[in-house]
This record gives structure tokens, C-alpha cells and sequence, in this order.
């Protein structure tokens, strides 16, 4: 069942991303930022987690699950370090994934070229 749920919520997410992007002017850059605060709105009152433990890794896959990233760090540290911990913490969990999205970007501006 665990895995219904997650095709679910990731379909959901990948659906209502299209439908704001079909029937509004929002361009795609706008719904990112737009899906990132809401997962991080959601971390920060414990919704996102409670989410994850009910569709699994399903939760982890979206766009939205950056922003739990971010605020889920900084709150980590935050309660270690103080005020400090906060922008310390934030990139912690994230590291990784910004990392790998500069190499790959870096290596595949070197063999592909835009169209316009």
C-alpha cells in the first residue's frame, strides 16, 4: 500500500505543478519556488514529516521535499549551535544534492548548447 501512496503523492504533486502552469502565467521557476516554500512551510510545523511516514520515500522525490530539506537542517543545528546553527544547518542536509546539480550542470554545459 506504502507504494500507492507514494506514486499518489508524487503524481499529485506533478499534477497540481502542470495545472498551475497550464492555467496561470506562473512560469516554471515561479511553481519551483513556489513548491520549495511549501515544503518548507510544512517542515516547519511538522506536516512534512508526518507526511513521509505515511507515503514513504514517495515524499522525498518532489521539488517539495527541498524545502523540507532546508528547514529540517537548519532546525537541527539551530537547536545545537543557536542562531548560528540556522545557516549552518541549512545546507547540511542539502550539500549533496546542490552539489551534484553544479557538477552535472558544469559538465553538461560543456557538450550541449542552447537552441536559442
Amino acid at each position: 500500500m506504502i507504494y500507492i501512496n507514494s506514486f499518489l503523492f508524487a503524481g499529485a504533486i506533478c499534477l497540481l505543478g502542470q495545472l498551475i502552469l497550464d492555467n496561470t502565467k506562473l512560469t516554471a521557476g515561479h511553481i519551483t519556488s513556489i513548491f520549495v516554500v511549501v515544503g518548507a512551510f510544512l517542515d516547519t510545523f511538522s506536516i512534512y514529516d508526518q507526511i513521509i511516514n505515511y507515503v514513504g520515500a514517495g515524499a522525498l522525490v518532489p521539488i517539495t521535499s527541498f524545502g523540507h530539506s532546508l528547514i529540517h537542517g537548519a532546525l537541527d543545528k539551530a537547536s545545537d549551535m543557536g542562531i548560528m546553527g540556522l545557516l549552518m544547518g541549512m545546507f547540511d542536509l542539502t550539500a549533496s544534492g546542490i552539489t551534484a546539480a553544479i557538477v552535472f550542470t558544469f559538465f553538461f554545459s560543456l557538450f550541449f548548447r542552447p537552441k536559442n
